[in-house]
């Protein structure tokens, strides 16, 4: 069975979800999306992601209690697997040894 791949917003979302570390839910992860990237996200995207990368076992999540600001509905926390943080190291190395087989003269 082919190993599960990871998409380029997911690696964003994922990589946003390692940074948070405990603090990673939906809005979170959003509002640091959208600071990184200077350009607007959608918190549908930013679900539907986290979804499909916790069915491939890249996250686990987890509910926070109860809160009177969110009219007792629960956040929803997210943290990376031993699985997630494998497939951004490999992400990172096939990157980094693309990037760096470009030619010094493509810079001029």
């Amino acid at each position: 069975m082919k190993a599960p791949s990871l998409g380029e917003f997911e690696e964003l979302v994922l990589l946003m979800v390692a940074a948070l570390h405990n603090e990673a839910y939906g809005v979170a992860i959003l509002e640091s999306l959208e600071t990184k990237l200077s350009k607007k996200v959608n918190i549908s995207a930013i679900h539907v992601a986290l979804k499909r990368m916790e069915e491939k076992g890249f996250v686990k999540s987890r509910f926070g209690g109860i809160t009177a600001d969110r009219g007792g509905r629960r956040k929803k926390f997210y943290v990376i697997t031993a699985f997630g943080k494998q497939a951004l190291d490999q992400q990172y190395s096939i990157r980094t040894e693309l990037y760096q087989q470009i030619p010094e003269i493509s810079f001029n």
